[in-house]
């Protein structure tokens, strides 16, 4: 599905895609479905109006993420006949709520009754679910309902005595007549069957160029959440005042100090620096911190991953560190509170390991999928203590308080890395597939994303160059943390000592002479899988490469066949692997790139910094100034905007962070140790 036919309504881990009518249509083979979704699960599977009888014409569509929310619809009509009425249909998304209006204009002198329906159902589909396309899960004593209630409707969802969600569907006025399946005649040509589907339905009374008002609201209530609570403020039930609300909300995000479009040196870095703050505001998801104390983190990005993620959300906090470190902050307390204790196999826990995931859906409820609370992931826990030191750096004495008291987990991170990871074992962090989850656990955690030039992939255990790096860091920032704020000399002294051999051992290990570049990964064996990676890029941000073989990674990375002149593509070009359209192998990813930029510049690249933020903004500026997540790999000179890629996430977090981080780039760089 294009950004054309899809509109985004989110808030605090809840959002809405709707169709350009705003309604909410089954589209079963969508690579963004249509719905109302919290907690993993899918709360309304179709939301579709009738004007008597027949679907509306689109004159304006809903406005997209976060513009006018207000769609202008009307009844099919010709030049001789022309509407009799028109529909301004405003929706917000809050608080686990969708709301709408209906208003309903009458075009005519004379007065009119316009039937008007809405065709609703709640499937309650995990979102692993709708992902897997070519799986199935089996749901023994599942059971799917819906109930006549005061002013509405309610769908329920049960298995069994452990599950029960719910979505509650209100309208006022109450609708005159509420038909399903069960109706004498019923009629429903796109209804798939479903037991539970309900048309609500209305005879709106029109005066003379009059108008009518219809107000609707749709809570989603996951399992476990207690019954819906009023409207929280008078007016909480209008999709224009809860649109103003958020808006309010999200200028305050956006315009706090240091006020990062203030700091561009042009019109497009200020503008993409603009609506990535506005889109990581609205990605803020509500977690809790080690204390129970709530805390606003942000979420990776929608539809898929609307929830934690170590990885992401340290990545997009780092990128932010300079601009908003209270998301920072946020982040380290979260994935403290969630940070391994004990070995589980099933979830690939560890002692001190951070977590990768987090999910509350049915299917990891149920121990279908290991999402629960899962630990597939080789870097969170080196990038942990990667912001971290970052943080202690970037607040000064402000920041003592939250290091010492996350010292305990710092050190539990440390120890994870050492006895866990892989650096007693093999002298690198490492990783093993994980049948039943994550086949490769590094960034690129997509199934053969890890290869050789020729595309064999690799055998037992996974060495990914990028995560030495960040081990390397983290070494280097563990060290700091303990000589000047934990008061630790010795301890400081050995993670320097580990940090040293570790360089010194991946300039040995890690290198193809032939091609002055670095491999993408080794593997247990010690065979280097040589495929040309951007992995490479992260070395330079973290530091691990000499200045000579920085500066010559940085600069191969230039090169047309990795630069596509939008950014630099994940896997060069020319290699039997590379495949433009990819999610691992080809494409073009902004963060991936966001993260060589600031290694560039840490290795005096600036030239190159120029031109790789150049062809992201330009990306950005034909997107509306929004990087998603992924874009495809096609060279600019095939077409002259990015081709997108189809299954990308937007808005998505670290992409949407990822202006910040060339803004830091192009001022020459995070201050380091």
């Amino acid at each position: 599905m294009t950004a054309t036919e899809h509109r985004v309504l989110v808030h605090d881990g809840t959002f809405a895609v709707l169709a350009p009518s705003g309604d909410i249509a089954e589209t079963p083979t969508a690579t963004m479905p249509h719905g109302l979704f919290r907690s993993d699960a899918r709360h309304l599977s179709r939301w579709e109006l009738a004007l008597d009888g027949a679907p509306p014409v689109v004159l304006v569509p809903q406005g997209a993420g976060d513009g006018d929310g207000c769609a202008v619809l009307t009844p099919r009509g010709t030049r001789e006949a022309p509407p009799a009425c028109t529909v301004f249909r405003e929706q917000a998304v809050a608080d686990g709520t969708l709301t709408e209006l209906l208003r309903v204009v009458s075009n005519q002198g004379a007065a009119a009754t316009v039937g008007l329906t809405l065709t609703a159902d709640a499937d309650f589909a995990d979102q692993m679910e709708l992902r897997a396309q070519h799986r199935t899960f089996t749901k023994p004593g599942a059971v799917h309902g819906s109930a006549l209630r005061p002013g509405g409707v309610e769908f329920d969802y049960r298995r069994g005595a452990d599950w029960h969600a719910r979505t509650l569907v209100t309208a006022d006025p109450a609708p005159l007549t509420v038909e399903g399946p069960d109706s004498a005649d019923w009629a429903d040509a796109t209804g798939g069957g479903s037991a539970t589907v309900r048309r609500l339905g209305w005879e709106v009374e029109l005066p003379p160029h009059g108008t009518a008002e219809l107000r609707l609201r749709v809570t989603a209530l996951p399992h476990g959440t207690a019954p819906p609570a009023p409207p929280r403020a008078p007016g909480d039930d209008d999709p224009a005042r809860v649109r103003s609300r958020l808006a309010a909300e999200r200028h305050a995000f956006v315009t706090a100090r240091p006020l990062p479009a203030a700091r561009a040196g042009g019109p497009e870095l200020a503008r993409a620096c603009e609506q990535g703050l506005a889109d990581l505001a609205g990605l803020r998801v509500t977690v809790p911190g080690p204390d129970g104390a709530p805390v606003s983190v942000p979420g990776a990005g929608v539809p898929w991953f609307l929830t934690l993620f170590g990885r992401d959300s340290l990545l997009t906090s780092l990128f932010a560190l300079p601009y908003r470190p209270e998301s920072a902050e946020a982040t380290l307390l979260a994935l403290a509170a969630t940070q391994a204790r004990e070995e589980d196999r099933e979830r690939i826990a560890e002692p001190g390991k951070i977590v990768h995931e987090v999910r509350h859906g049915e299917l990891a409820a149920f121990g279908q999928v290991p999402y629960g609370r899962y630990y597939g992931s080789v870097d969170s826990t080196p990038l942990f203590l990667v912001l971290l030191g970052a943080y202690a750096r970037q607040q000064g004495p402000a920041g003592t308080e939250l290091v010492r008291r996350l010292e305990p987990q710092a050190r539990a991170a440390v120890r994870w890395m050492f006895r866990w990871g892989g650096l007693d074992a093999f002298g690198y962090l490492a990783y093993r597939p994980h049948e039943g989850g994550l086949a490769n656990q590094n960034w690129k955690d997509s199934p053969g994303a890890v290869c050789a030039a020729d595309g064999t992939l690799p055998s037992g255990a996974v060495l990914v160059a990028e995560a030495q790096g960040y081990a390397y860091d983290a070494l280097c920032a563990t060290a700091a943390l303990a000589r000047d704020a934990w008061g630790d000399t010795a301890y400081a002294a050995r993670l320097e000592s580990a940090a040293a051999a570790l360089r010194e051992r991946f300039a040995s290990d890690f290198w193809l002479p032939d091609r002055d570049f670095v491999p993408l990964a080794l593997d247990e064996t010690g065979r280097r899988l040589d495929a040309l990676a951007s992995d490479a890029g992260h070395l330079l941000w973290s530091g691990i490469l000499g200045q000579q073989r920085g500066q010559a990674v940085g600069r191969r990375l230039m090169e047309p066949d990795f630069f596509s002149g939008w950014g630099i593509r994940t896997l060069a070009a020319g290699q039997a692997p590379y495949h433009p359209l990819s999610y691992h192998r080809g494409s073009v990813w902004p963060q991936d790139n966001a993260l060589i930029a600031l290694g560039l510049a840490r290795y005096g690249l600036h030239e190159e910094v120029d031109r790789l933020a150049g062809g992201l903004l330009d990306a950005a500026a034909r997107h509306g100034h929004r990087l998603p997540e992924v874009l495809a790999g096609y060279p600019r000179a095939d077409h002259r905007a990015p081709v997108p890629y189809p299954h990308a996430c937007s808005p998505q977090a670290w992409a949407a962070a990822t202006p910040l981080a060339l803004l830091t780039a192009l001022e020459g760089g995070p201050a380091r140790r």
